[in-house]
């Protein structure tokens, strides 16, 4: 970055080129005037230069709604259309109400920390506070856009990089016990042996809503037992379902028992049978999960957390939720000594870390039927052990004293 400097009788003229204008689009320019001498303007160029380069001059007409505006629209491809939907709604509902037509240039972080505290006081509807998960996805957009507008040269530094949203504390998780996943189970597959597969399949490897509609067929191997999770089903606008790639954006291979085998064997013969009655057959890439005869259409993930609610009504366990049957996996598995690392690959986790802090609690309650177990075993190891007598016990001081006190009677 250069600047340049010219004399209008005692006064220097110093001008820096900083960009474009983010708004209209226009050539800006930072001019400063200085009086003094040519070596001393030269020393206010330089530092006009230098304080340029930190950048936050070009956006000087913008606002935090034109930065968050043309900030989304660049995110939007690469976000799901879950993510795209909240976004939007934290956006129009909290951030541009509150912080919209602030100037960039004076936004600053003990501002942002004040719209926090107004978001948990009373932000919400009708006045209601507002969760802390719900505060920190506006920081988290927030902090995004912020980010962005230093890249783009409308900022010097972002704002809320050191802004302090409120702690999400993680609640105990309370897997359902295995007799209340099998009663839901039995009692999906009694009005619909579909919908029973489903829940059988959520229960044994642990896969997402979404991951179980996006489920192909293609991606099943019965013979070989294992299974390909790449694809997920989400709720698009107007509520028309949208496949995307994982959460995580990689596939992952899952080995299947035995009975998930058998159950979903059953579920391929009755689609199957389904799709002859109807005149067709299965589509080259049918769902494991679908209610067109042919199933080349997906479940609507809501619809099935819709039916899963009746299920659990029908049963008397509304307080178990679809997403608990994950857990159900999760905490069974690391009960039976799974290593976390293989768990959380069967999650489809980004890293170990992440299963780690999801059943950090869990764990600790496993270490200490461990430390209780081991316990045990020592116990029961001391109340087993054998009478020491003198023949057999030549390693230790007592038997060793006895040998020398009966060695002495037989001198005696």
């Amino acid at each position: 970055m250069r600047g340049h400097m010219r004399q209008r009788g005692d006064v220097w003229e110093l001008r820096v080129y900083v960009g474009r204008d983010p708004v209209s689009g226009r050539k800006k320019t930072l001019t400063r005037t200085f009086r003094g001498g040519k070596r001393e303007a030269e020393e206010a160029l330089s530092r006009l230069v230098t304080e340029a380069a930190g950048g936050g001059h070009a956006a000087q007409d913008a606002t935090a709604s034109d930065l968050i505006d043309q900030w989304f629209e660049m995110a939007k491809p690469d976000l799901s259309p879950t993510t795209i939907r909240g976004y939007r709604r934290a956006i129009d509902s909290y951030i541009i109400p509150a912080l919209g037509t602030v100037p960039l240039a004076r936004l600053g972080t003990a501002q942002i920390d004040r719209f926090y505290t107004q978001l948990r006081s009373g932000g919400g509807s009708g006045g209601q506070p507002l969760a802390p998960a719900t505060v920190r996805q506006a920081h988290a957009i927030l902090r995004r856009a912020l980010n962005q507008g230093v890249k783009w040269g409308w900022l010097a530094t972002n704002p809320a990089q050191h802004a302090s949203p409120p702690r999400v504390r993680r609640p105990q998780l309370e897997p359902p016990p295995p007799e209340d996943v099998m009663q839901l189970i039995d009692e999906a597959a009694k009005e619909d042996p579909d919908f029973g597969c489903l829940l059988h399949v959520a229960a044994t490897t642990g896969a997402r809503r979404g991951e179980l509609c996006g489920l192909r067929w293609r991606n099943v191997d019965l013979k070989g037992l294992t299974m390909t999770i790449s694809r997920s089903v989400v709720e698009g606008s107007k509520g028309v379902a949208v496949e995307k790639d994982t959460k995580t954006h990689a596939a992952r291979h899952i080995a299947l028992d035995a009975d998930t085998a058998a159950v979903l064997t059953s579920q391929k013969q009755r689609m199957s049978e389904r799709a002859l009655a109807s005149g067709t057959t299965l589509a080259d890439g049918a769902f494991v999960f679908s209610h067109s005869p042919d199933a080349s259409t997906s479940l609507q993930p809501n619809d099935v957390t819709k039916e899963f609610i009746r299920v659990r009504h029908r049963v008397g366990l509304d307080s178990v939720r679809l997403h608990d049957l994950r857990h159900f996996a999760a905490t069974r598995l690391l009960a039976a000594g799974v290593p976390v690392r293989t768990v959380s690959g069967r999650l489809g986790h980004a890293n170990a870390s992440t299963t780690l802090g999801v059943y950090a609690h869990f764990l600790e309650a496993s270490d200490r039927e461990a430390a209780d177990a081991l316990g045990a075993v020592l116990a029961s190891g001391r109340q087993t052990e054998p009478e020491k007598t003198d023949d057999n016990e030549l390693g230790s001081v007592g038997t060793v004293t006895n040998i020398r006190a009966k060695r002495s009677k037989r001198r005696i």
